[in-house]
């Protein structure tokens, strides 16, 4: 049996009223555009499935079969999440995350990419 905890304390989300919420501002603040339909799908799921800290440990053979994802789609999907700081994982347990600030998107990391390219030229 998998033992869960809390992958990330400074950023448990707080839910008012049940366990599958999705603030207004995933919508209005430009997340809902930000993602496309794999990490949608995915991050749809995952609040689902979350309890009220967000954790949830769906296997991948589980998401991919409630999803019907294939492996790449999967992998494309919760690495676009993790990428966009929505998501922690730790190879076993998933923690949807408080939502950040505003949307990370492809040219903020692009621009980081290259900015950290520079430096260590």
């Amino acid at each position: 049996m998998i033992r869960k905890r809390i992958i990330n304390l400074n950023r448990v989300r707080q839910i008012d009223g049940g366990f599958s919420f999705i603030p207004h501002r995933f919508l209005m603040d430009g997340f809902f555009v930000s993602l496309n339909q794999m990490e949608l799908l995915l991050y749809f799921f995952l609040v689902l499935v979350a309890d009220k800290n967000g954790l949830s440990y769906y296997s991948y053979e589980r998401i991919c079969e409630f999803l019907d994802m294939d492996l790449d789609e999967y992998l494309g999907a919760r690495d676009g999440l993790l990428k966009k700081d929505l998501i922690a994982f730790d190879n076993a347990i998933f923690q949807v995350l408080e939502l950040p600030p505003k949307p990370k998107t492809l040219s903020e990391d692009i621009s980081h990419l290259i900015k950290k390219s520079l430096k260590e030229a």
